[in-house]
């Protein structure tokens, strides 16, 4: 009990660090966290849809699509991340508004505390959903690696919300993914014990 505790209030700060990055950093200056990010974006840009919840309704529409091949642990992990991440931009959204700053500035810190919370929720066996989950199915099916199919994925929606909003996003992208992935990879060799994970994903049906 105490070990599933200390589990999910890692997974509480992961998930919040999550929405803080993209709440206050990362959307007041239209930077796709991720490829559900950028679909939030677009979401809210064509039919004025909350940010908080297009993200939570794309990651839980993606869950939906994984249900199969997840192990209920890690998918009941993963849904309450989302949650946690979605509740928390949309108390920074209700509460504070964030104009648009240094853009540079707001790249270098939302990645940075981005790639420190997804790091976090890996940490204890849980995604922060989004398009892994349709990459991992499709590397499944197709006996690939996931990185290639999730480049595309991500770099199709990166192009698509460009197009729409500004062909900035695109390059902002790419680099916030870099910076992110580059704090999760530092975190994941941590020399620090995690709480006990939660089981990991467990790709085929169960």
């Amino acid at each position: 009990m105490k070990n599933t505790l200390e589990t999910y209030a890692l997974i509480t700060v992961g998930a919040m660090l999550q929405g803080t990055a993209t709440a206050i950093f990362l959307f007041p200056n239209n930077i796709p966290s991720g490829g559900v990010g950028g679909i939030a974006l677009l979401l809210h840009y064509w039919f004025s849809i909350p940010l908080s919840f297009a993200l939570w309704l794309v990651n839980f529409s993606m869950l939906v699509v994984a249900a199969h091949w997840l192990g209920n642990a890690s998918a009941i992990g993963t849904m309450y991340s989302i949650s946690v991440a979605a509740f928390s931009i949309y108390l920074l959204e209700e509460w504070l508004h964030f104009p648009p700053g240094n853009t540079v500035v707001n790249l270098i810190a939302g990645s940075v505390i981005l790639g420190t919370g997804v790091g976090i929720l890996l940490r204890q066996g849980v995604s922060n959903g989004g398009m892994g989950v349709l990459a991992l199915i499709y590397s499944r099916y197709r006996n690939t690696s996931p990185g290639k199919p999730l480049f595309a994925i991500n770099g199709s929606i990166f192009l698509l919300t460009a197009s729409v909003i500004d062909w900035k996003i695109i390059f902002l992208a790419v680099i916030s993914q870099w910076l992110s992935t580059q704090v999760v990879d530092i975190i994941h060799v941590l020399q620090i014990p995690p709480a006990t994970k939660i089981k990991h994903l467990a790709w085929r049906k169960k």
